[in-house]
């Protein structure tokens, strides 16, 4: 089953430059296209730290950040891609397997480490990931906290 229709939720562009972090509202349309979302994360240029935070349907949420060699990805949770075609697009990328329709645990998949040059450990996305009890909302606020844009990411919330 593949949801039908336009996918629910918000993306935000984070952006660190000169020591400052800006973050801005991203088109819906990067909620169901991996390229997409890839594609407007590139066009914002930068010589600082470039980043995605997608939340999607209350359901789970990526990380997407370009680079010159590619793009890192992480997905909060890989049962996510049963339903979602940019959670399927995301385990394509990382040639991750899908878990079985059964599974009812919270399986988190690619890069850990996507965050750690910003103040974000592998340790600490994961457990953020693993926390059943948060909405993808509130699992990027921590992650904002932690990495110090959370006040220029609530600012861009505020105006949802």
């Amino acid at each position: 089953m593949t949801v039908e229709g336009p996918v629910e939720g918000f993306a935000v562009a984070v952006v660190r430059e000169d020591g400052r972090w800006r973050c801005e509202r991203l088109d819906d349309a990067v909620l169901s296209e991996l390229d997409t979302a890839i594609t407007e994360l590139r066009k914002l240029r930068s010589p600082g730290a470039v980043f995605g935070l997608l939340a999607v349907d209350d359901e789970f949420f990526v990380i997407v950040r370009p680079a010159p060699s590619g793009v890192a990805l992480f997905l909060s949770d890989a049962s996510a891609a049963l339903d979602y075609d940019i959670a399927a697009d995301v385990l394509d990328l990382l040639r991750a397997e899908a878990p079985d329709d059964d599974d009812d645990v919270i399986w988190p998949v690619g890069d850990l480490e996507i965050l750690s040059d910003l103040g974000m450990p592998a340790p600490e996305l994961e457990v953020i990931a693993n926390e059943i009890e948060l909405y993808p909302d509130e699992q990027l606020q921590m992650i904002a906290q932690r990495c110090g844009f959370a006040d220029q990411y609530s600012a861009v919330l505020d105006e949802l």
